[in-house]
């Protein structure tokens, strides 16, 4: 047999690869773990082996392989089929076509649901419930149980579903769930158990499966010794991508599958574990060795195609300083003399100029914006970044959350701005009044007819009668509009007048209301910037269309546009240029994500996987001044942050440390001697002689 498609393959890939395969394995051996470190052609080298094992004699019908998406999954096939025409011609792409059970985990566990079905008292013909249609069941079950006419706040559908999902996904007692994530719902513990067994009996009369229940179920069945033996007896090669992604659930599913392990392949690493949100454990691939008697063989690949070695060594240093982890060191052959860059500045404003400038200075060089992407660790973090791209009419495209310009909390404090500099703006004065209480969308319409008839908008609208059920809230709306209308607060004051006012109505509609109070104090720092609300509104109004790239979707094909995104969502991605925002404590980690040693054990991955994002160039700010929802409302918002606790004085060796803007004395025809004006320190000597 041919190996010429392996020839392009790293020695540790080829390893990984060939493992096992063979008539003096008899096709199936393992467990194996395959560390793939970021960078290091992971999918390639998984493709390969899912085809070496193919052209090998593998039936491609009894290999399952595993993805986190259906489109890794398509592209993974693809890469199969392409590999097996290169070295078995025409009937190759038979052979990848037969590779039939390639798909998600919740993709792989309806079939097999579908295929048990009576087995495990399910009628085969059941529907499967998106996470839409979840969430509505639930909410139908909360309101027949008269949850949603409690005196106090009950969970919405959204945080009871996610609830119950995390429960479900972590194989955890609600009571562990509640304490350790949803600390704010532990009092109703007992109701929301009634709720999730309500919910349960509902889907099952339905003959519904939801999003959970295909992992749930399909572990349940492998559960019973005989079915498990069945379903694992049906395929031969078991081979999983992002292992370190797999919560519990699906863990317990491929020990039952495999509980010796015999043809069982994992590949990821546990240096890119941080979807602990989505129930994902990373405990899963650090333990993955001794879950198997005899431990599991391991196969590392370190080489990196991605970065210059000056950006992996800053990154390997990182995460050195891990807790607990499989230990590699990534190398490359991209050598560059340019080591990352981590930038002090002043403030989050010259943060966002710092990005810019050096986003253009790369453009002009021939990097595209598409090819340069600013990461930042919680979607919010980037306000004062898009509002500054928005005004200088350089377009972007943000991932892992909407544009801070369009969320909805931040659009209905802009709405009571423009609504009391123009009482007849019908649009935001339709969008605000139905935020009250008792107020919908016909008695809105109403209102604001009687007041188009007026030649003071204003004036009429305190005259008009409320609707009957708008209760002091009405009152309430009507002398913030007149107050801040009115001028007297003077500017930025009446933009905290707005803020307050829109408080209590933001904790009434959003659950998440604590995480959108930090957007909007955000916008409150932003508006500061401008001298009066009449500019702060022009200047975010006034842009062209494709300032905001097209803020409803991806923009065209051929247009250039800067990358904004989380760090979650860059997962998996690479651009020649990366800026990476606030690396600072409080920020990264996330103040909200330093509780225990396994949260910040995560902070410090995502700062590992956001540094392995960037090829040719990182840069790392570090403002020394930064604006946090945290602060006293009364008093001054911003704090004074310390460099992140990931980068050690030990780690400084790694980066070229630089200040920005330059100080004085940076700059050409800088003259010392006409600097000091008045020797202050002098004079205060002086007194006291």
């Amino acid at each position: 047999m041919s190996t010429a498609h392996l020839e392009g393959l790293n020695p540790e890939q080829r390893r990984a690869v060939e493992y096992g395969v063979g008539p003096i394995f008899g096709g199936t051996v393992g467990p194996l773990l395959v560390i793939a470190g970021a960078g290091s052609g992971k999918t390639n080298t998984l493709a390969h082996r899912v085809a070496h094992l193919i052209v090998n004699g593998a039936d491609p019908r009894r290999i399952l392989l595993m993805t986190f998406s259906r489109r890794a999954a398509a592209e993974m096939t693809r890469r199969v089929e392409r590999i097996c025409r290169q070295v078995l011609g025409a009937p190759g792409g038979i052979m990848g076509d037969a590779l039939a059970w390639a798909g998600t985990f919740h993709g792989m566990g309806a079939r097999l649901l579908r295929d048990y079905a009576e087995q495990i008292g399910l009628s085969p013909d059941f529907t499967i419930h998106d996470r839409e249609d979840s969430a509505d069941l639930m909410n139908l079950i909360r309101h027949e149980l008269g949850f949603s006419k409690t005196e106090t706040r009950f969970p919405t559908k959204a945080t009871c579903l996610a609830i119950y999902s995390r429960a479900v996904n972590s194989e955890m007692p609600l009571d562990d769930v509640l304490r350790l994530t949803f600390p704010w719902c532990a009092g109703w513990e007992k109701q929301l158990r009634e709720l999730f067994a309500a919910y349960v009996e509902a889907k099952q009369a339905q003959n519904i499966l939801d999003y959970d229940d295909l992992l749930l179920y399909w572990a349940q069945t492998v559960s019973d010794p005989l079915l498990a033996e069945d379903i694992g007896g049906r395929f031969d090669h078991v081979l999983v991508d992002e292992y370190q992604d797999t919560n519990r659930l699906q863990a317990s599913i491929l020990l039952a599958l495999k509980p010796g392990g015999r043809g069982l392949t994992v590949v990821g690493d546990d240096a890119q574990s941080i979807y602990s949100f989505r129930a994902a454990t990373v405990r899963n691939i650090l333990d993955f060795p001794k879950a198997f008697s005899p431990a599991a063989d391991i196969i590392t690949l370190d080489r990196n195609y991605r970065s210059t070695q000056p950006i992996l060594a800053a990154a390997n240093g990182v995460i050195d300083l891990a807790s607990e982890r499989f230990t590699k060191n990534l190398w490359t052959e991209r050598q560059s003399v340019e080591r990352p860059q981590l930038v002090t500045v002043r403030d989050e404003a010259d943060q966002a100029n710092y990005i810019i400038e050096r986003v253009l200075e790369n453009r002009e060089v021939g990097t595209t914006l598409k090819q340069q992407a600013v990461l930042f660790r919680t979607s919010h973090h980037s306000g004062p970044l898009e509002v500054e791209l928005t005004r200088r009419n350089i377009p972007f495209v943000k991932f892992g959350g909407l544009k801070f310009l369009d969320s909805a909390h931040v659009k209905d404090m802009l709405a009571m701005l423009r609504f009391a500099q123009n009482p007849r703006d019908r649009i935001a004065g339709f969008r605000l009044m139905q935020l009250l209480p008792g107020v919908g969308p016909a008695s809105a319409q109403r209102v604001l007819e009687q007041m188009g008839a007026q030649p003071d908008a204003l004036a009429a609208l305190a005259e008009i009668p409320p609707p009957p059920r708008a209760g002091d809230h009405w009152t309430t709306f009507i002398d913030t509009l007149q107050r801040i209308r009115s001028g007297n607060p003077g500017w930025p004051g009446e933009i905290e007048h707005a803020r307050r006012w829109y408080e209590p109505h933001l904790e009434r509609i959003h659950e998440d209301a604590s995480m959108r109070q930090a957007d909007i104090l955000q916008l409150e720092q932003i508006a500061a910037g401008y001298p009066s609300r009449e500019r702060f509104l022009t200047e975010l109004t006034l842009d062209p269309p494709d300032a905001t790239s097209d803020q409803s979707g991806v923009p065209l094909l051929d247009e250039d546009y800067l990358i904004l995104s989380t760090i979650h969502s860059a997962k998996g991605q690479e651009w020649k240029a990366v800026y990476l925002l606030n690396v600072v404590d409080g920020c990264m980690p996330s103040d909200l994500g330093t509780g225990t040693t396994a949260e910040i054990e995560e902070e410090r991955r995502l700062l590992y996987v956001a540094m392995t994002r960037a090829k040719d160039n990182l840069h790392l700010v570090t403002p020394q001044r930064f604006f946090t929802h945290g602060q006293n409302a009364q008093g001054d918002r911003h704090v004074y942050a310390a460099r992140s606790r990931f980068i050690p004085a030990t780690l400084l060796q790694y980066f070229e440390c630089v200040t920005w803007p330059l100080s004085p004395r940076m700059h050409p025809g800088y003259n010392e001697a006409r600097q000091v004006r008045v020797d202050i320190g002098a004079r205060m000597r002086g007194m006291w002689r």
